[in-house]
């Protein structure tokens, strides 16, 4: 089943009220994640949209560099990683599920990395989040 963007057709940056009704339940998990990454790290927060069709994005990123992207959908999001070579291997080396791994060898290769996009709708996804947002920070 595809979630679409909770913000689609919307011209200008949803606020954090909007946010949160979007996700529903989900809003702590959402909260929870980028409060994680940012004590982890210090990340920066903007939104970004590529256009009224696609919706609007939450890039975590250091300086320029981008980090996690966070796609809000009704009751649900949708945590989005860009990986390069070092960060793909460095994923294959490490402890993720399986399921992970595979999702890792079918997903889309762009000439900035490879594409992984995995859906986020309670605690319980955070743990593999975490990880891949380590291997990214350390690749």
């Amino acid at each position: 089943m595809e979630y679409p963007n909770a913000f689609l057709g919307q011209s200008a940056a949803p606020s954090a009220a909007e946010v949160s009704t979007a996700l529903g339940l989900a809003n702590t998990v959402w909260q929870e994640l980028v409060d994680w990454l940012s004590e982890e790290s210090g990340v920066e927060q903007e939104w970004k949209s590529s256009g009224k069709k696609y919706g609007w994005s939450l890039r975590l990123k250091i300086k320029k560099r981008n980090i996690l992207y966070l796609s809000p959908c009704v009751g649900c999001f949708r945590a989005a990683f860009i990986f390069g070579d070092k960060a793909m291997v460095a994923a294959r080396q490490s402890n993720l599920t399986e399921s992970t791994l595979q999702l890792l060898d079918s997903a889309p290769r762009y000439p900035e990395g490879t594409g992984l996009r995995l859906l986020v709708q309670s605690t319980d996804d955070l743990a593999e989040i975490r990880k891949l947002a380590r291997i990214k920070l350390a690749n």
